[in-house]
């Protein structure tokens, strides 16, 4: 962990180590809009629109999901739709944050 995550995860309560989540077999969920995630992603994840994860959330049961989008708002809102569900879901904000 590089010293500026420490400070960030100091300041934001955040001490999820998502690296070891992902070497563990978590998936990284993308929710922008298609285009949004052409310009640019987490390698290895998952583009799967905010307005598509309802038909979709089915899919994720049994595993851990990290979410991304472009600033942590809509995956704020799908950790809490996947929540609801019994599903293991963590917001990571933006999709650099895994860089």
């Amino acid at each position: 962990m590089g010293i500026m995550t420490f400070f960030k995860n100091i300041l934001t309560g955040n001490s999820v180590d998502y690296k070891a989540l992902i070497d563990e077999g978590a998936i990284v969920v993308d929710v922008r809009t298609k285009d949004e995630f052409k310009q640019g992603h987490f390698r290895n994840s998952k583009n799967i629109p905010m307005n598509s994860l309802p038909d979709r959330i089915n899919s994720f049961e049994g595993k851990t999901v990290i979410l991304v989008c472009r600033s942590g708002a809509r995956a704020g809102s799908a950790r809490q739709m996947l929540q609801a569900k019994g599903i293991t879901a963590y917001n990571a904000g933006a999709w650099q944050n895994l860089n």
